[in-house]
């Protein structure tokens, strides 16, 4: 977690090097804490991260973990995924435009701040209001041993099962799915796990 990490991954990027740079020059003139975290510059307030400078091939973006709790008024922050709940991202594809909106990045650092002062929380949907695929449902209904073993999960666990397996788009594949992880959650492990 040394700022030297933080200088090799800005000095070194291939890409989006001067918008990094940018990026980082913007965030370090906040009371937020730099360290490295993940192989990427992380800010934080009090040991909470508070943002995260990113590269992709398509952009490079400022990731603020509990970005649905900040006001945007502008529109700027985009859901990094479909089932994201908590994590935005500010995306720019050129320094101009971080130039243009070094005003907006800053009031939303400082929002970010705010809310970790604050001891805001996300409110994270519930395991239960997630869908259930029937392939799922009919294996868990034949076996209670392994509705049992798939109850026993953490949340996280399920919720990365669920999503998993919902998001085949033919029976057979979703079915497919489950029988490939069975074996996994009947020993408690998660899907990345």
């Amino acid at each position: 977690m040394s700022l030297a990490s933080v200088d090799a991954f800005v000095n070194n990027a291939k890409q989006w090097p001067e918008e990094f740079k940018l990026l980082r020059a913007i965030v370090v003139a906040s009371p937020l804490t730099e360290t490295y975290k993940w192989g990427k510059p992380c800010y934080t307030f009090d040991d909470n991260n508070v943002l995260i400078i990113q590269g992709f091939k398509q952009f490079c973006a400022l990731l603020f973990p509990k970005g649905a709790l900040l006001n945007d008024p502008d529109g700027l922050l985009q859901w990094p995924g479909k089932h994201t709940q908590s994590a935005k991202r500010l995306c720019f594809t050129d320094a101009s435009t971080i130039r243009q909106q070094t005003a907006a990045i800053q009031a939303l650092i400082a929002e970010a701040i705010a809310v970790e002062k604050s001891g805001l929380k996300v409110e994270f949907k519930a395991t239960d209001e997630f869908e259930i695929p029937e392939e799922l449902q009919s294996r868990l209904d034949e076996s209670p041993a392994f509705r049992d073993a798939f109850q026993a999960l953490t949340p996280g666990r399920q919720r990365g099962y669920l999503l998993h397996f919902s998001s085949a788009k033919q029976s057979k594949t979703r079915a497919a799915r489950v029988e490939k992880h069975r074996e996994r959650i009947m020993d408690g492990l998660g899907l990345h796990d």
